[in-house]
C-alpha cells in the first residue's frame, strides 16, 4: 500500500459507473418493493422526486449519498448492501 503519492485507481469515470449502478439498485428494490418516488423522497425527508429521480438515473452528476442510503434501505426495509451488488 503506498499512500504517499495520494492517489487513486479509482477514476471519475469509474466512480459514475459506481453511481450509475447504485441508482439502478434502489431503484429495483424500490419498485420491488412497490414504492413511488415520491412516497420514497417525502420518506426520506425530501419535498419532491428530484432527488431520487435524478439520483436513481444519475442525471446532472446527482447521486445518493450515504445518508439517503441509509434512509433509504431503513424505509425500504432491505439491508444497505442491496445497493452494491453488482460493483
Amino acid at each position: 500500500m503506498n499512500l504517499e503519492n495520494n492517489s487513486t485507481s479509482i477514476t471519475k469515470e469509474k466512480m459514475l459507473e459506481i453511481y450509475k449502478t447504485i441508482g439502478q439498485n434502489v431503484k429495483r428494490v424500490r419498485k420491488e418493493k412497490g414504492v413511488s418516488q415520491l412516497a420514497l423522497s417525502l420518506a426520506i425527508g425530501h419535498k419532491a422526486v428530484g432527488t431520487v429521480s435524478m439520483a436513481e438515473l444519475c442525471i446532472k452528476n446527482k447521486h445518493f449519498n450515504i445518508e439517503h442510503l441509509v434512509k433509504i434501505a431503513d424505509v425500504l426495509e432491505v439491508d444497505i448492501n442491496e445497493f452494491f451488488k453488482g460493483i
